[in-house]
């Protein structure tokens, strides 16, 4: 006769759970392998890889201009940085410099692209635990400040407006009205937030003590940006490496103090308000002169003269078809991305095509330390803290 079957207590059992690839609170394409004691979180292994767009080999195949479109997908939130990045690393190996209002500009629409990420990422992590007034406000923010790059670029999204030697075209006529009473109505909005939850004992209570990380284990798995100076560590690219003329500029880098899901909320949001100081400075210094460098080498020539000139005609072929002939050599180029440190290493060979492109993407370093945040909490406390490392799938799966 078989032994009776042995009943096992329901309480004292771990269970392996997965949740995602898909699942309407992960944000996209991402899922975690959790062993959970109830509803505490034992531990946390993290699938990244859903998402991959081979960015790193597909450039490959194409011309140095025809890669920049691709740095927009890698974080489709801030793209302008993205661009940014990639054409600051291929001027260093052909050794030019960008005018003076060129760097302005860079630097304006790359803050204007860093608060609209700021904005997402704190509106919908507000939203996700109840705060839903607060991802309204700050997505209304952030259409008042993409409206402003598509007056820019053209686009609101995948801009490709940066160009090796320069950017497309110069900002718009009435850009000083448009931006100025946007970041009155965005200070307002602000305003409304900061009432709202950062003194809200709910807020604060879901927040404060939850994804706690030391500032060593910060340091040992290579994070930057808001995760690293969470935990009171003050580094920033624009300050450590500046490029674009950021040396001129005058901003604090907010820090935090317990390294928690509420520090990192506040570093994010304090951001924005340097990011409106860095903006107000580069409006009120602004210099004249040309947008991008005179160099047939690397920049297309006005139309005029491709369809007046044989010159002109013959460069623009040969840059189309063939690609700028950058030096050959090899540059690793950081730039402080809305996540932290976003750095292209690019070898040339000397053709018109990278030979090589690696990206440093924040967001894939930030996954890695998310078991160290939710051991020890609960299920409810996995979206907040997966939210406030706002992981970007084309950037992290690059």
């Amino acid at each position: 006769m078989a032994e009776p079957a042995e009943v096992r207590d329901p309480t004292e059992e771990v269970m392996d759970i997965q949740m995602g690839p898909s699942h309407p609170a992960t944000h996209g394409t991402i899922k975690f392998n959790l062993k959970l004691d109830g509803e505490e979180v034992l531990e946390c292994d993290t699938e990244v890889g859903y998402l991959h767009r081979g960015f790193e080999k597909m450039i490959e195949q194409g011309t140095w201009t025809q890669a920049i479109p691709y740095t927009d997908r890698l974080n489709y939130v801030s793209p302008l940085i993205n661009n940014v990045g990639f054409a600051i690393a291929v001027e260093r190996l052909c050794e030019v410099e960008v005018p003076p209002r060129c760097q302005y500009i860079r630097v304006i629409m790359s803050e204007v692209s860093r608060i609209t990420d700021h904005l997402t990422c704190l509106g919908m992590g507000a939203s996700e635990i109840g705060a839903l007034t607060v991802g309204f406000l700050m997505n209304e923010a952030r259409e008042l400040l993409w409206d402003i790059v598509e007056a820019v670029t053209g686009a609101r999204v995948t801009v490709s407006y940066t160009r090796i030697g320069g950017v497309t075209r110069d900002i718009p006529p009435d850009f000083y009205s448009r931006i100025g009473n946007a970041i009155d109505h965005l200070h307002a909005l602000l305003d409304d937030c900061d009432k709202l939850v950062t003194r809200n004992r709910i807020f604060v209570d879901r927040m404060a003590d939850v994804g706690i990380l030391s500032r060593e284990d910060a340091v040992s798995y290579g994070l930057t940006g808001p995760l690293l100076r969470a935990t009171g560590i003050a580094f920033d690219v624009r300050k450590a490496a500046p490029y674009s003329g950021y040396e001129n500029f005058d901003f604090d880098i907010p820090v935090g103090e317990k390294g928690d899901n509420y520090d990192r909320f506040l570093v994010r949001f304090n951001e924005i308000g340097e990011s409106l100081r860095i903006i107000e400075q580069a409006l009120a210094n602004l210099p004249d002169g040309p947008v991008r460098i005179d160099d047939a080498r690397f920049v297309l020539p006005d139309k005029h003269e491709v369809y007046n000139t044989i010159e002109g005609l013959m460069n623009h072929f040969k840059l189309i078809m063939e690609g700028a002939k950058v030096p050959a050599g090899e540059v690793y180029q950081p730039v402080e991305g809305a996540n932290g440190e976003l750095g292209f290493y690019v070898v040339s060979d000397g053709s018109g095509r990278p030979y090589r492109c690696r990206v440093r993407p924040p967001c894939f370093l930030g996954m890695a330390s998310l078991h160290e945040m939710l051991r020890g909490h609960m299920v409810a406390d996995i979206i907040p803290t997966f939210g406030m490392i706002n992981m970007i799938g084309g950037e992290c799966d690059r």
